[in-house]
């Protein structure tokens, strides 16, 4: 009797211990992708499973992300050290279903705004696994009237930035360096027809990636699945520069995590801790988790883009 396909194919995303992706990757470097931040690589993936549970002052929040990211015309080679895969310019489209349930008041359901991301790689020096990316943040109110704060249209520009430190010396204790990464973006989003939602946002991810290490620096002999690690830790800030009365306060965030990734998935996990006074009362507790599957591995036709082979 044969098995079943689900069973084959969940075996083959998760026991697979490659090490090499073209996935995110800049030089030798390969990026994990932020449970918060964007990712400046664009890519094949599809966020089928992003849940985070947050108590806050008035309650408690559980959400379920999900988004897609399709490549649309793909970059050279030799962007990501030879390896087919990565990509020039891509799309993304995301949303959320969002169950809030209030200390005092009914429970609340609906879907969150559909936001869409295009971005093009317009930098990338792979010698110093270095990228850099634009886009526009377009977020259109389809969203819930319920669950919603706000109903107007958003677009604004977003930089992101991915940076690998394998360019350091492969010498002494300054090599045990090379494994570490940033990668971040910064944005602004205004809202059209109304001085409701005006926001600004910033993120910055420090990740160590123990894939690297064992690849391009040392072999210490970590078994799978430690030998796919990526421990990371976000720095998270976000106002409304122009809003409601008494809720355009920062609010600046710390999350801690650890990435698993291989060829064809990652999965993550994250807490979430408040740093200053204007993030606590919607931040009491928060786990985030993310299910990210590289889509072009596990479904090559997906692989195809409308400009360019």
């Amino acid at each position: 009797m044969k098995k079943p396909v689900i069973l084959i194919l969940l075996v083959r995303i998760f026991a697979s211990g490659s090490t090499v992706w073209a996935h995110g990757t800049v030089g030798d470097y390969t990026f994990i992708e932020p449970i918060v931040a964007e990712d400046a690589n664009p890519k094949n993936e599809f966020n089928i499973f992003r849940p985070q549970w947050t108590r806050t002052a008035e309650g408690h929040e559980f959400s379920i992300g999900f988004g897609l990211e399709k490549v649309l015309v793909p970059a050279p080679d030799s962007y990501a050290n030879g390896l087919p895969g990565g990509g020039l310019v891509s799309m993304t489209i995301e949303s959320e279903w969002v169950e809030q349930s209030p200390k005092e008041g009914r429970r609340k359901t609906g879907f969150n705004d559909l936001e869409l991301l295009p971005k093009v790689a317009f930098l990338t020096i792979p010698e110093h696994e270095l990228r850099l990316s634009l886009g526009a943040k377009f977020v259109i109110p389809t969203g819930s009237p319920s669950i919603e704060e706000q109903n107007h249209t958003q677009l604004g520009p977003e930089l992101l930035w991915a940076k690998g430190f394998g360019d350091l010396p492969n010498r002494g204790l300054l090599k045990y360096l090379r494994p570490f990464a940033f990668q971040g973006d910064v944005g602004y989003t205004p809202a059209f027809g109304g001085h409701t939602w005006h926001e600004l946002f910033a993120d910055n991810v420090i990740e160590y990636s123990l894939p690297y290490l064992s690849n391009n620096v040392r072999d210490i002999g970590l078994p799978w699945p430690l030998r796919n690690m990526f421990p990371y830790v976000e720095f998270n800030y976000d106002q409304l520069i122009d809003g409601p009365a008494g809720q355009t306060f920062p609010a600046v965030l710390l999350t801690p995590g650890i990435a698993f990734m291989n060829y064809y998935v990652e999965l993550s996990i994250a807490t979430q801790v408040a740093l200053n006074k204007g993030a606590v009362p919607d931040n009491h507790a928060k786990v985030i988790f993310l299910l990210d599957l590289f889509i072009d591995d596990i479904f090559p036709w997906t692989n195809w883009t409308p400009i360019g082979t």
